[in-house]
């Protein structure tokens, strides 16, 4: 026996023995939680990169090689299900120093204008695959800011980082522009940009005199390319914000049978309760996935000069989640003006949103809100669960409770994907430091990006 674990996964066939794994996000396995955590005491069997047994632990000794794990969790790899990837690591150029909304937006249009060229875009978006890689992210959904000619660079570019990283991450990509965009015959045209690259229908929904007429037609782009759609809405803490409720009326008015995403929602944990139940009740019926954004509305949100902030900026999740709403948690942007934070961290992303939201006592089934619930969003079936049969595409941590998970870094994680440890390096910062040098050199000026 041994419990070094790159000795271990040299073989084929192995076991990962003494290990907790979250019940929640146990395929088809009818273990007992042995924790008021719900975590499962097992033992995985592994061959040939898959998962063949799960079994409750045993102290018996196996034909195989293992691992013990000392009571030390693993979790499925994650999936970030709302990034800004051409938007990232634009912070030390471009900082957000009043740190509100509005001049998170003047800064990036100020910052695509005058650098967001081929290279320097896919530099940048290469860096957060890198670290979302070396962390365990094994899927990812990209918003792209898509007005004018920098939709069609930047898609070209993701495409390019797709067909790269193919056998390490499923990337998905979201056209961002505002929805008045959509309804110009260049909104046209980039939606069918979006259907030719087999990508996801997107856009921003603001509170406005023509906003009825602006979701007719992007859920009609959508239905005649047959697409799923990601909206951006309620990003605000204005009551009066009713977005999200208008986009799950239209869904059902149009009955419209695609995957339907909407990220922030931030007003709905400030209206009335008659009328936040009235837009849970339609989401439901609309069959509309929401993704909380945490760590980006906390920063932003309720934030003035030399004021102490109220209010923590994160829609209703938990009214969401007793309706049966699927809820998703992500990181949303990574060192860029709208967040001057972030590391492309999947734990992260959890550990804050337990903090921020409450999640703890008890944890519940929250643990599967960064992997089995935005796999489900993003239509990856067999990712974000840990089961028979499928890839041992796993996270291991010392930490043997959520207590201790959440109290440390775990910068000492162990990343398995099909049964063999990859290396978990972090890219150095430095590979960034020419930005807006060389990348003057190459691709497509942008003049129009606007989010």
């Amino acid at each position: 026996m041994t419990d070094n674990c790159s000795l271990i996964t040299d073989n084929e066939h192995f076991w990962l023995k003494n290990a907790h794994v979250p019940a929640c996000i146990l395929e088809n396995i009818s273990i007992k939680p042995q924790t008021r955590e719900k975590l499962c005491h097992v033992d995985l069997e592994i061959n040939q990169g898959k998962i063949v047994s799960i079994i409750s632990h045993s102290s018996e000794l196996t034909n195989h090689p293992y691992i013990d794990l000392k009571k030390g969790i693993i979790f499925p790899c994650f999936i970030d299900s709302h990034t800004h990837l051409d938007k990232g690591h634009i912070w030390e150029r471009s900082p957000n120093i009043s740190g509100t909304f509005e001049d998170a937006l003047a800064t990036v249009r100020k910052d695509a204008q005058k650098n967001w060229r081929r290279e320097d875009v896919y530099r940048r978006m290469e860096f957060g695959l890198e670290c979302s890689y070396a962390q365990g992210t094994i899927a990812i959904r990209t918003h792209l800011d898509s007005f004018g000619e920098q939709g069609k660079m930047s898609f070209d570019v993701f495409d390019q980082l797709k067909n790269r990283w193919q056998e390490k991450l499923n990337l998905q990509a979201v056209s961002l522009v505002s929805l008045d965009y959509l309804l110009s015959r260049e909104g046209e045209k980039l939606a069918d940009l979006v259907a030719d690259y087999g990508q996801i229908l997107g856009g921003v929904a603001y509170i406005n005199p023509q906003l009825d007429q602006e979701l007719e037609r992007v859920f009609t782009l959508a239905k005649e390319r047959n697409l799923d759609l990601d909206f951006h809405a309620d990003e605000t803490l204005d009551p009066d914000s009713i977005c999200l409720k208008k986009i799950a009326e239209t869904a059902i008015r149009q009955e419209f049978e695609n995957k339907i995403t909407c990220g922030h929602c931030c007003s709905l944990s400030q209206q009335d309760p008659k009328l936040r139940q009235e837009t849970i009740k339609v989401v439901k019926e609309a069959k509309i996935n929401i993704i909380a954004l945490p760590m980006c509305n906390l920063y932003l949100q309720d934030r003035q000069a030399n004021y102490t902030p109220k209010m923590r900026g994160v829609t209703d999740v938990y009214g969401l989640k007793q309706e049966g709403i699927p809820v998703a948690f992500a990181s949303d942007n990574c060192r860029d003006p709208f967040y001057g934070f972030g590391d492309h961290d999947g734990l992260e992303v959890l550990k804050e949103s337990v903090r921020i939201c409450h999640l703890d006592t008890p944890y519940d089934d929250w643990v599967s809100s960064i992997n089995k619930v935005p796999a489900q969003l993003m239509n990856l079936p067999n990712l974000g669960k840990i089961g028979v049969g499928l890839n041992a595409d796993l996270i291991i941590f010392k930490a043997r409770y959520f207590s201790e998970l959440f109290s440390r870094p775990q910068s000492d994680r162990k990343v398995m994907r099909k049964g063999k440890l990859i290396d978990t390096t972090l890219p150095d910062y430095s590979k960034l430091d020419d930005l807006g040098v060389r990348s003057s050199e190459f691709g497509v000026r942008s003049s129009e990006a606007r989010y």
